[in-house]
């Protein structure tokens, strides 16, 4: 039975390595063919990972208690299927929650409404915060119309030149005449 978690956790363990050195460039060769699984819980990594500690459970049981074969296939078995549960529940589901891209693209700025952070001065550069989905990004930006804008004003990007957006304000500030 030793040789068997000796198997079980060395295999863990290079599936582990081969993984993180390598991973992406199997999934890329295999074109996702594991993205037909529709049980989440049957991921690869909590597959591994359950018989990983299976494997481990098994070699310290049968090294470090006086229990007999059977007991000790049980409990290592009773163990590998917890720490699985533990695994999906606390990585792999939150993570397959998590998957949204904060990604952006400079072209997509124009029209957008964003809020100085920086001060722009007429002649310039200051900072705006623009929201994305669920994140804020900061960019350079100058007037448009050649105006100060000052922090907290809401303004709206014209144009996007040399990696700088070009904005103008959105709603006109208080005091000000029509």
């Amino acid at each position: 039975m030793q040789t068997l978690y000796l198997g079980c956790l060395a295999l863990g363990v290079i599936f582990a390595v081969v993984s993180v050195l390598v991973g992406d460039l199997i999934g890329s060769a295999l074109h996702g063919v594991f993205d037909v699984v529709t049980f989440h819980w049957i991921s690869p990594a909590v597959l591994a990972g359950g018989i990983t500690v299976f494997g481990g459970a098994g070699l310290l049981l049968t090294r470090y208690s006086s229990l007999e074969n059977g007991p000790i296939l049980a409990l290592a078995l009773l163990t590998a299927a917890f720490m699985a549960v533990v695994m999906y529940l606390g990585v792999v589901k939150p993570m397959n929650r998590s998957e949204m891209s904060s990604g952006f693209s400079m072209s997509e700025l124009p029209g957008k409404i964003g809020e100085v952070t920086v001060p722009v001065p007429a002649e310039g550069y200051g900072e705006i915060m623009v929201k994305f989905g669920a994140a804020n990004s900061l960019h350079t930006a100058a007037g448009f119309d050649h105006h100060p804008l000052p922090a907290g004003c809401k303004v709206v990007v014209v144009e996007v030149k040399e990696g700088v957006a070009l904005v103008s304000e959105f709603e006109q500030r208080r005091g000000e005449d029509a």
